[in-house]
């Protein structure tokens, strides 16, 4: 039987980030970590074909429904499984360095600035205990800026993420070891705000 959920090619080469992502690490975060995601995210879908038929989105969008037995297996897995595919799509190594459009009007509108936006979201990111998220998010009120622990998404509920900021060691430790703040600000400089705001026009 086919798999539900494949883990999504790169849009880039694995050495394509660098200096400010390193090929090993992109190599063993895509392959492992993603990989492994949704290698279990398939292995709880055993079986289960109402669910089987399901996109990422409509799958977590439900979770809270679910039966305890493989409601946080969903979340776990089904939400690593998102939350990186949209990590490595709004990132590139020839970015647009800052958003423009209806999503540049609003966050000038909703932060201030662009480099207010920046310094709240890296704020957010080094406030994070442990492992987690960072997500630019549409809501029905706006944007926000929403931290999440693990692998936890704001389609949990209900809101989608069109910025996410890994901020799991594995994400950055091989190069920059425990200086979370180099990394973000290093991130900063493959964000491709065109992407972001594609999926920002999509959802809004």
């Amino acid at each position: 039987m086919e798999k539900n959920f494949k883990l999504p090619d790169l849009p880039y080469s694995y050495s394509a980030l660098e200096p400010y992502i390193d090929e090993k690490t992109m190599m063993i975060h895509h392959q492992k970590h993603h990989g492994g995601y949704v290698e279990k995210l398939n292995k709880i879908l055993e079986g289960k074909e109402e669910l089987g038929k399901l996109t990422i989105e409509q799958l977590l969008g439900g979770a809270a429904e679910l039966s305890g037995d493989i409601r946080q297996g969903i979340i776990n897995f089904g939400g690593g499984h998102a939350n990186h595919s949209l990590f490595w799509e709004i990132m590139n190594p020839k970015p647009q360095k800052e958003p423009d459009g209806k999503l540049g009007e609003m966050i000038n509108s909703e932060f201030g600035s662009f480099s207010q936006f920046k310094e709240k979201f890296s704020e957010k990111a080094m406030s994070l205990f442990g492992s987690g998220w960072v997500f630019l998010e549409v809501t029905k009120g706006g944007l926000n800026i929403k931290r999440h622990s693990f692998q936890n998404t704001p389609l949990l509920s209900g809101n989608v993420p069109i910025l996410g900021l890994d901020v799991w060691e594995h994400a950055y430790y091989l190069k920059y070891q425990n200086n979370r703040l180099s990394y973000i600000e290093a991130w900063w400089n493959v964000v491709d705000w065109k992407r972001v705001g594609e999926i920002f026009l999509l959802n809004s």
